[in-house]
């Protein structure tokens, strides 16, 4: 299983929210660079960066951070936020990223999905299924819709997703470690798609429990608070992923 430390980026600044509530933050560092550089230089082999300013506005606004990531530390970066067009997709992928994830526009922009698989291929484009109380929630976590997990997971496999972060919501920033259970239901429902899985890891236990399921479609594990906090380190948490 990969680790994909996460560098959210919200006013300039790297920082992680509790439970998707922008109010509620913390400032890890000044600079989003200076977050990646730390993790890159602990060992880190990708990076997960997600805009939390484009996916509060709907638009892209921090791509210049992710050019500068991108560009002076050469390690695979997956990007989302705000990505709701065909435009906002071209121009993450020209400023460096390896992989886009599409939340919101991948339920509401039509065709917007099967246009990105089409065009740059299924490795490069995510989905990321967000949710709250077993709901999926979009425009940045500020909206709970009415549909289920399941459901949407299995729409998004008939068109062609085959890739997915998938983040427990009520968790995330919580450290307080997954639900394995939760965790099975959704790889069963992705029907052997590859997915990510965030939200709550607080213990190298958590990872440790997660490269347990022994399911080759779990991919990796996003973790952000808990590195910031040295909970633990990169490199054990890539043992533990590794173990």
């Amino acid at each position: 299983m990969n680790l994909y430390p996460a560098i959210d980026i919200l006013d300039g600044c790297a920082v992680r929210l509790v439970r998707g509530d922008f109010e509620a933050r913390t400032v890890y560092d000044e600079d989003p660079l200076s977050a990646a550089h730390g993790w890159v230089d602990a060992g880190a082999t990708y990076l997960h960066v997600v805009d939390l300013d484009g996916a509060r506005s709907g638009a892209p606004v921090n791509l210049e951070h992710l050019r500068r990531i991108a560009d002076e530390l050469g390690v695979p970066v997956q990007y989302g936020g705000g990505l709701r067009s065909v435009t906002a997709i071209d121009d993450a992928l020209a400023a460096g990223a390896a992989r886009v994830i599409l939340g919101t526009a991948a339920f509401t922009q039509t065709g917007l999905l099967e246009q990105a698989l089409s065009e740059h291929g299924p490795e490069r484009v995510l989905v990321s299924v967000d949710v709250r109380g077993g709901h999926v929630t979009t425009a940045g976590w500020t909206e709970t819709t009415e549909i289920t997990t399941e459901s949407v997971i299995d729409s998004l496999a008939r068109r062609g997703a085959s890739r997915l972060v998938f983040t427990n919501v009520d968790r995330d920033g919580m450290l307080e470690g997954p639900d394995l259970e939760e965790v099975r239901q959704v790889l069963q429902a992705a029907s052997g798609a590859s997915v990510i899985y965030s939200g709550g890891i607080g213990r190298l236990e958590d990872l440790q429990r997660l490269a347990g399921l022994g399911e080759s479609s779990l991919d990796g594990a996003i973790v952000g608070k808990a590195l910031y906090e040295r909970r633990f380190t990169v490199a054990q948490a890539l043992a533990a992923l590794g173990g």
